[in-house]
């Protein structure tokens, strides 16, 4: 081969071996592209999915602060300043529309102090609590919410111009330089399908992408959801502290609030005023008129108490026709200047179709000044107010001081008294114990209640013979019966011996045979015959060798008797037995039937009332069962 052949040959060779790298300097340079374009796309896939994942845990967090008890206004500014801090925005707020003599103007409901914020609010001298907006009519925004849809400005110039008219120009200018605000978005926000406010955000990029419009389109209807949540929770939560009928606070609350003033009286030494107020002769309007017109009485008063009322003072309905204000800061002596003028003011008061009008008598009480009890303040009002409707009703009484027993005293005597003296079988550790609690309530004056403590006294002495009774029966007794015998208009004291009553009805069944009082089948013949030696046995073997009860014995003596004569020990009937004793019968069978038994499932409540209604002229009076209905209506409202 000459050389002429060999330099075109290798010539050759090398232009193949250039070609082929060529192919592979390409093949190298495309592998090179995609994976540029693949590391993008998964840049980009990242960033969606770290946004998609801080997306969800603000979205839960929102959920999880709407399903607490936090207040909107909380909850709104957690949700802008998400929008702020974690998704770069840099500012973001909640508009909604309210009303003054100058007509409508947006409120921010959410307040972020930061630079922004503070400066946006310069623009008119206000601060960032104070700052409103004013949208020209078929501005922006205003087209905005007329139209439901979500909307631009380009400019944080143009937001201003258009929401903000009365804004220095020479601060707006410099605002509007220190601020890289490219886009602001307008999310209208409606609850039950009413428009009630929008939702702003101010961002640095010109352009959204599609997903970070969904993503704050669906906050927005978070905020919806929101305010909706935050309106049933207001919604609820007045239902729970209110009464129904007077929209005044209601019997729980306000024993609650009693607490919380004694508390706050004994810290800060300043007494506390409490009214009593009961209507008068509601029996009769509701017998003339019908209950409506009750009702409506009922109601007039609320609504001189609420016109009459401090915005600090704590009136509350107690239950039918009574009520009880609790006054900050008042002595006796302007308790009483309050008491006059609400019952002047009641007088006064007109209630469409009831031509007499209406009165009511009144009892005041200080805290601090008469008593440091809570207990004993309740019940030196509760006798001053019964004192007004013994003195010819329509005046006010002041808690008298030299008479400050209460029925609470005389119980917590008698059982101090049953315990230590051992009569009746119990354990004699929980007896001790029960008696040091006892005796230390005596001397409480750190305005504690002292009704709990009998009443846990009873469910406790009650259980030792039924295990089956139920905690709380007490209390839910003594409430019911009080009920029917202020319905009935018994007297002060008549009612107090039934509370004292109440307590002790059932003592003489600690006595009776535990193989009895433990069966779980009905009892036959002879077991009943001796069950019905309880009230004999409670009365005289326990109770009458303690004085102080003494008058309570004829009442837990009869107060299985019936009002057609076919009860026992004695076989009385009708107005032979005492009130009280038909009050607590008719309370005690109500519970039993509610109550589970292992021969019996449990009375519904309208069941219930239903058996005691058929036995009205039988084994209870129609005017104790009519009483018994009203009340059974109150106590479901307790």
């Amino acid at each position: 081969m000459g050389i002429l052949d060999w330099i075109s040959q290798s010539a050759k060779k090398l232009k193949d071996v250039e070609s082929q790298i060529g192919e592979e300097t390409k093949d190298v340079y495309e592998v090179y592209q995609r994976n540029v374009v693949l590391e993008r796309e998964i840049a980009q896939r990242t960033e969606e999915l770290r946004l998609a994942n801080q997306t969800l845990l603000t979205l839960e967090q929102v959920w999880d602060m709407m399903n607490s008890s936090r207040p909107l206004s909380s909850v709104l500014e957690t949700i802008v300043s998400s929008l702020y801090g974690e998704f770069g925005y840099i500012y973001s707020f909640i508009a909604q529309k309210e009303y003054d003599e100058q007509g409508s103007y947006y409120a921010l409901k959410t307040y972020l102090e930061n630079d922004f914020a503070l400066g946006l609010a310069k623009l008119t001298d206000s601060n960032v609590f104070d700052f409103k907006l004013n949208p020209i009519e078929n501005g922006t925004i205003e087209n905005s919410i007329k139209e439901k849809e979500i909307s631009y400005y380009v400019s944080l110039k143009s937001f201003i111009e258009e929401n903000v008219p009365k804004a220095d120009q020479e601060k707006a200018e410099k605002f509007v330089q220190d601020n890289e605000v490219k886009t602001i978005i307008i999310f209208p926000i409606s609850v039950y399908n009413q428009f009630s406010g929008f939702l702003s955000v101010f961002s640095p990029r010109k352009e959204l992408k599609d997903d970070e419009l969904s993503f704050l389109n669906l906050f927005a209807r978070q905020i919806e959801l929101a305010i909706t949540i935050a309106n049933l929770f207001e919604t609820v939560k007045k239902q729970a502290v209110t009464d129904h009928l007077t929209n005044l606070f209601n019997r729980r609350f306000f024993e609650d609030a009693l607490h919380r003033e004694a508390t706050r009286s004994l810290r800060t030494k300043q007494p506390f005023c409490l009214i009593g107020l009961d209507l008068d002769h509601l029996k009769k309007i509701n017998d003339t008129y019908g209950h409506s017109m009750g009702d409506k009485a009922i109601a007039t008063i609320a609504s001189v108490i609420n016109k009459t009322s401090r915005s600090v003072d704590v009136p509350s309905r107690y239950g039918g026709e009574e009520f009880f204000i609790i006054l900050p800061g008042i002595n006796a002596q302007g308790g009483v200047a309050a008491a006059e003028r609400l019952r002047t003011s009641i007088e006064q008061a007109e209630v469409e179709g009831l031509p007499e009008g209406i009165t009511a008598s009144l009892g005041v009480a200080s805290f601090i000044e008469q008593t440091t009890n809570i207990d004993e303040l309740f019940e030196m009002c509760d006798k001053a107010m019964y004192s007004s409707k013994q003195k010819g009703r329509n005046q006010v009484t002041l808690a008298d001081t030299d008479n400050k027993t209460s029925w609470q005293d005389i119980a917590i005597d008698a059982f101090v008294d049953i315990l230590t003296q051992h009569r009746i079988p119990f354990n004699k550790n929980l007896a001790a114990e029960l008696i040091q609690k006892l005796q230390i309530k005596q001397q409480d004056s750190s305005g504690t209640s002292s009704q709990e403590m009998l009443f846990s006294i009873v469910d406790a002495i009650s259980k030792s013979y039924f295990p089956l009774y139920q905690d709380g029966s007490t209390k839910n007794k003594v409430a019911l019966a009080t009920l029917i015998a202020k319905r009935l208009n018994l007297q002060k004291s008549e009612v107090d011996k039934l509370k004292i009553a109440m307590l002790l009805y059932d003592i003489g069944n600690t006595m009776m045979p535990k193989d009895i009082m433990k069966k779980a089948a009905p009892l036959n013949k002879d077991e009943q015959e001796e069950i019905q030696k309880h009230p004999i046995v409670g009365a005289q073997e326990i109770l009458k060798p303690i004085g102080s009860v003494s008058s309570i014995i004829p009442i837990i003596e009869q107060h299985h008797e019936n009002w057609d004569g076919s009860g026992y020990p004695n076989n009385k009937k009708g107005k032979e037995i005492p009130i009280t004793s038909q009050i607590i019968l008719i309370v005690d069978s109500y519970f039993a039937m509610i109550s589970y038994r292992p021969y019996r499932k449990a009375y519904t409540v309208d069941e219930a009332i239903e058996e005691i209604k058929a036995n009205a002229n039988k084994k209870y009076s129609p005017e104790l069962v009519e009483a018994f209905i009203y009340a059974i209506d109150e106590f479901k409202k307790m």
